[in-house]
């Protein structure tokens, strides 16, 4: 599939989190003071939306359980064996665009 326009980067303030969906597959985009990171959108604990959760530096923090994760590595903060795949994430003209694989 390659590379998929998920939004609008002014649309994605540093700081925030921001939920995509490419077919039925989420994805959770990060914006941490101005780099931005992807990850797969499903907390593996109980499966929570991870796009809706809250961004604190570069701890993604899925909203179900609080589950932590570090956005650019998708390691999990008490358990690094369980974590979040990574996914490519780039601008092009304003334009978010994730690597959907």
């Amino acid at each position: 599939m390659g590379y998929v326009r998920v939004g609008k980067l002014s649309e994605l303030p540093p700081g925030e989190v921001m939920e995509a969906r490419v077919g039925d597959r989420p994805y959770a985009v990060c914006n941490v003071d101005g780099e931005l990171y992807a990850v797969e959108g499903i907390c593996p604990h109980r499966q929570g939306p991870l796009g809706q959760g809250a961004l604190h530096g570069h701890m993604l923090v899925c909203p179900w359980h609080a589950w932590e994760f570090d956005c650019r590595t998708g390691r999990n903060d008490r358990s690094p064996e369980v974590g979040v795949a990574t996914v490519p994430v780039k601008v092009e003209d304003g334009e978010i665009l994730i690597d959907a694989g």
